[in-house]
């Protein structure tokens, strides 16, 4: 099978994998056996393209030519396949997991459930190996309409509301912002201002601006228009959505904050930085320098936020919000280092952000407690979920021997690297007074729970229970390993990110 066939699979086999979820809908098993085939042979497709994605080779593929210059096509690149790596890989312990989960609580719908994560698997390979802007943007807004019956999933009135609130915020901005981006770029690429809409190393605007043809603040305003068209990365002011989106299932929550949508936002800024705009450019045009401001405040605002959330899954959106953080500050500091950290730090959180879910989601379905102060002594009822709670904890904080230590390291060494190649300083000071101060909020908003789950006794009469289902136990437990694992051995994960960086820059 040649790698372009594989990278048209890619796209083909969750279609396919939808089609007989539909089918055997009726049929529990076979429903769900269907989900485990489609998560496995994606998953087996990206890992095929690894080889001609680090040795360098051109794959691509045009899927239609919608009008002359404007293709729905597909390409390969590293930092793309990091992504896509990241999502089809942990789509695998989500798809165990939900199985445990939706039938312990006996949720509804469940053949629409797993229908639209096939979907959604879909429209995230579509994004990480998306050719050109347009074809990131169908993409974009297809994630955003299949994970929408997912958000609202229970049909509750609250679950109708947080919907609408998902739905208009991502909307509105990929639509108001993101949209005008994109037709903005074809008309320069149509006037012959930039060499066109496809992605490139280096970016499209140097020739642009140093020609005159493109003015800095007009470079500017459309770098302004793409960060803020994509709200999957939930920047402040444009998070609400995220929070919004808890009423969910767990199984959705962990989708949508570890596996595919706002690592799909935070995919799409370090692919428009590096890809669209181009490190160097931005670099001397100075136009970019805002986000290392606007980024560090979303991290430690919402860091501030996520210590007074009672409600455990609102302090894991909060908390993911911040983390999203971490990325987009790295790539807006726009040294190598950082950008590889960035690229670093999208797959660590994925790891270490579901396997908190997970725990969540096994709390809830083992023990119906939805609150951290309700957690005393479940680490000695439920020491499996709250163990796998405690390593995702501590790779969010950043400690050993978790693998978000590596990835903030990477960040803190990303901002040095700026400081010695006489960057402008104040970002690069600021960025590392961001990392120092919201790794101890971390601190101050897991390690309560952590405490509390091991080192006080249960209420006295509190109902005696075990863990949760199997599969959820099983799931939680792959995760939390590949925390671990990462950390002792980051070979893969360091291999990949310096790929996307050496690509993309």
């Amino acid at each position: 099978m040649s790698h372009e066939t594989a990278l048209l699979l890619c796209l083909g086999v969750p279609l396919g994998g939808t089609a007989l979820i539909l089918l055997a809908g009726r049929l529990p098993n076979l429903r769900e056996a269907a989900t485990l085939l489609t998560a496995g042979a994606v998953f087996g497709l990206v890992v095929s393209l690894l080889p001609a994605a680090l040795s360098g080779r051109t794959v691509s593929a045009t899927l239609i030519e919608v009008m002359p210059g404007v293709p729905l096509a597909l390409a390969l690149e590293p930092l793309g396949l990091l992504y896509a790596l990241v999502a089809t890989l942990l789509w695998i312990p989500n798809s165990v997991y939900s199985i445990g989960y939706m039938r312990a609580n006996r949720e509804k719908h469940q053949t629409r459930f797993y229908a639209c994560f096939a979907l959604s698997i879909l429209a995230s390979v579509g994004i990480a190996f998306s050719a050109n802007v347009f074809t990131m943007f169908v993409f974009y807004e297809m994630l955003t309409l299949t994970t929408l019956p997912l958000v609202m999933h229970r049909q509750t009135p609250e679950a109708v509301r947080s919907g609408r609130t998902y739905l208009g915020v991502l909307l509105t901005t990929s639509i108001c912002f993101q949209l005008a981006a994109v037709i903005w770029i074809a008309a320069l690429a149509r006037r012959g201002v930039i060499p066109g809409i496809g992605f490139a190393p280096g970016g499209l605007f140097a020739d642009a601006l140093q020609t005159g043809a493109v003015a800095a603040p007009a470079l500017g305003l459309l770098f302004f228009l793409y960060i803020y068209g994509i709200g999957k990365a939930a920047l402040m002011p444009v998070h609400r959505w995220l929070p919004a989106a808890m009423v969910a299932p767990t199984p959705v929550s962990a989708f949508l904050h570890a596996v595919a949508v706002v690592k799909a936002g935070v995919f799409c800024v370090i692919k428009v930085i590096t890809q669209v705009f181009g490190v160097e450019t931005l670099r001397h045009s100075g136009q970019s320098q805002w986000l290392v401001y606007v980024a560090g405040a979303t991290i430690v605002l919402a860091s501030l936020i996520a210590l007074f959330q009672d409600d455990l899954k609102r302090r894991l959106a909060y908390s993911t919000i911040s983390q999203l953080g971490y990325v987009v500050m790295a790539a807006a500091l726009l040294t190598p280092l950082a950008i590889f950290a960035a690229a670093l730090h999208l797959m660590t959180h994925a790891m270490g952000k579901i396997t908190l879910f997970f725990a969540a989601g096994s709390v809830y379905t083992a023990a119906h407690k939805t609150r951290a102060s309700e957690l005393d002594g479940i680490g000695r009822l439920m020491p499996w979920t709250m163990g796998a709670f405690t390593i995702g904890a501590i790779s969010m904080i950043g400690l050993p021997p978790a693998a978000g230590f590596v990835s903030k390291f990477a960040v803190v060494r990303g901002a040095a690297q700026g400081l010695v190649q006489g960057g402008s300083g104040s970002a690069e000071v600021f960025a590392l007074f961001v990392v120092v101060v919201s790794t101890l909020l971390n601190a101050g908003y897991f390690l309560p729970i952590v405490y509390r789950a091991f080192f006080r006794p249960p209420p006295r009469g509190q109902q005696r229970h075990g863990e949760s289902p199997a599969p959820m136990v099983f799931a939680l437990g792959f995760t939390a390993s590949l925390v671990l694992l990462f950390f002792a051995w980051p070979d893969a994960l360091v291999t990949l990110a310096r790929a996307a960086m050496e690509a993309s820059t």
